[in-house]
């Protein structure tokens, strides 16, 4: 018998009794086979990018596969990211292609003349009195010249580039994700070079919308210019995607094919967490013996613009009155706070409580929320901002700890919590319910109740939620 072709020996153990059908049946099984439909992911935040801008996509990229989608990433090789974590580049899943180019960002000059500007970076500036002239400037030149954002110019190169990469690759379906804003630049411009181009414009945050535009101090043909490349992003994306129900309502309001796809959890953060095995998403761990104190805790970046003022009234009132509280209590920053809310602590008299951690790793943040017995989230006072649903609210709901909420009345986050019986939304004017909240858990804490009666989460899982992505973008390409 003449040898076999390599291939077929050793996929088909191809011997001198095989017959034409043991070799023919298979193969007709791998070519009959459908292939995978590829969809290339635009984003400006990728490992080692720390914050919550980075997870929505990484995450969903881990599970597009078992959806029959081949996600590939495009990036920037060189981005100044404001927050670095490291531990994050193992969570890239192995066989994931991604592609970079070079960009140039002002940011990267502006970094050696002031070190506010780092911090103005990543979405946090001074408000109010506390703005200093440099800031007031800083401020200005970003809303009025780097229209949408300071990642502006990497979208003629990336059109330039992407357009024969797509034809080239045969990409089925373009996402662009931001903030930053301008990667959606690069879809629109794509889209006028490719009418049949499918495009998705994936919103994580709002643009004109988010609270904090109204602080941009733009002139009338820069607030007109946000709003026109915004409708055109919203008139033109065949899908545009939002975080939250009431942004994707808002999004249709301004002409766009609008859905809501929420951020979420991932449960191996458990194992991560040191959670004890055999626990479900959700379930808090029993310890026998109580924790030395009573914790509140916040994960995150923290800036003025979220600053719950109200709370600190309440603590300050508790710690003067309760001495069991004053003992006991301890409130935990994981992350990045800003000076001038820490200042206000010191002076409120609670700074002895306070436990700030800095930034530290994701995999660190997850186990700091499950040794925690209160876990608070903030969201700016405006009620353009009920549609604002923070994605670390989804790690909360994992840990099956309490949450304490702050933002406009009937947000979204509120409509959740009280979904999943995971805790109370307040506003900024309360102070005496939320004095009474805190010691209610209190009392809960010294007593040695651990509770575990959150519900109803397993929809905000990241498989899940990618599953719901899958239909949408199956739609798009089969629609």
């Amino acid at each position: 018998m003449d040898p076999q072709p390599d291939f077929l020996a050793n996929h088909f153990e191809i011997g001198e009794k095989t017959d034409t059908f043991t070799v023919l049946i298979p193969l007709c099984r791998i070519l009959l086979m459908k292939r995978k439909k590829k969809v290339l992911i635009v984003t400006y935040y990728w490992p080692p990018a720390g914050g919550p801008g980075v997870q929505r996509w990484l995450k969903f990229a881990k599970y597009l596969p078992d959806f029959e989608w081949d996600p590939i990433i495009y990036t920037p090789e060189n981005p100044s990211y404001p927050l670095v974590d490291e531990t994050l580049l193992k969570e890239i899943p192995g066989n994931l292609r991604t592609v970079k180019t070079r960009i140039w960002e002002p940011y990267q000059i502006a970094e050696k003349f002031s070190k506010s500007n780092k911090k103005f970076k990543g979405g946090q500036f001074d408000v109010g009195q506390n703005q200093s002239l440099l800031s007031r400037l800083s401020i200005f030149v970003r809303g009025n010249f780097f229209i949408p954002d300071a990642r502006k110019f990497w979208v003629r190169p990336s059109v330039k580039f992407l357009k024969n990469y797509l034809k080239e690759h045969n990409i089925d379906v373009l996402v662009t994700t931001g903030p930053p804003h301008s990667l959606h630049l690069i879809g629109l411009g794509l889209k006028k070079e490719m009418p049949d181009l499918k495009w998705v414009a994936d919103f994580r945050d709002p643009w004109t919308e988010i609270s904090y535009y109204k602080h941009l101090k733009l002139t009338k043909y820069a607030d007109k210019r946000h709003r026109e490349l915004e409708r055109s992003v919203f008139q033109t994306a065949d899908v545009t995607l939002a975080t939250s129900y009431t942004d994707a309502d808002n999004f249709r309001k301004h002409g766009a094919n609008a859905f809501c796809i929420t951020n979420g959890f991932d449960a191996p953060e458990r194992v991560r967490a040191g959670a004890v095995e055999g626990l479900k998403v959700g379930e808090s761990e029993d310890f026998t013996t109580r924790r030395r104190h009573f914790t509140l805790s916040y994960v995150g970046v923290l800036e003025q613009l979220r600053n719950p003022e109200n709370l600190w009234k309440a603590l300050k009132n508790l710690y003067q009155s309760n001495a069991a509280f004053a003992e006991d209590f301890e409130l935990k920053f994981v992350g990045r706070v800003d000076d001038v809310i820490l200042q206000q602590l010191r002076h409120l008299g609670i700074d002895k409580a306070i436990n700030d951690l800095g930034y530290i790793s994701h995999d660190e943040s997850v186990r700091e929320m499950h040794q925690s017995d209160l876990l608070l989230i903030t969201n700016f006072p405006g009620e353009n901002s009920k549609g604002i649903i923070p994605g670390k609210l989804f790690e909360y709901l994992a840990s099956g700890k309490r949450i304490i909420s702050f933002g406009p009345k009937n947000a979204d986050v509120e409509t959740i919590l009280e979904k999943t019986n995971a805790g109370k939304h307040f506003d900024y004017s309360e102070v005496e319910t939320v004095q009474d909240y805190i010691l209610e858990r209190f009392e809960v804490w010294k007593n040695g109740n651990s509770e575990a009666n959150i519900a109803n989460i397993e929809e905000f899982s990241r498989k899940a939620l990618t599953k719901k992505l899958s239909v949408v973008l199956n739609d798009l390409v089969d629609g």
